[in-house]
């Protein structure tokens, strides 16, 4: 019978333990014996819900807590294929500003120049 090792699973993510053969395990150079504690299968699921569970985190942030009352969402009402209706009023968007600009202000180079001073170099002594 081959070499069966344990596949430690995930409780989070629902993900059962499990014995497994040893060639299901990746490489894992920094372990004692040199290989993964879940198999392949396992860790593919396992890290595909952390990438969703992180996306849905970041999005419950970023989305207001609750909406204000005076003013309720507006949206336009759609044609088909996605293109705005006949008739349908064009609302302005509201920009939001989710992080300052990167780079530097731009200024008036012209009013901001230093005078440029000359000086003559004395000969060096050798």
């Amino acid at each position: 019978m081959a070499d069966m090792r344990r596949c430690i699973g995930s409780a989070t993510f629902g993900i059962e333990p499990h014995d497994a053969p040893t060639a299901d395990f990746p490489t894992q150079p920094s372990q004692k014996d040199g290989l993964g504690r879940m198999c392949k299968t396992h860790w593919n699921e396992y890290t595909t819900a952390l990438r969703k569970a992180a996306l849905a985190r970041k999005a419950a942030e970023a989305a207001p807590l609750t909406a204000p009352e005076s003013e309720p969402a507006v949206v336009a009402p759609k044609g088909s294929r996605g293109r705005k209706a006949k008739g349908a009023e064009e609302a302005e968007p509201e920009l939001i500003r989710t992080r300052a600009p990167r780079g530097r202000a731009k200024a008036d180079p012209v009013a901001e120049a230093e005078p440029v001073v000359e000086f003559e170099r004395e000969p060096v002594a050798g």
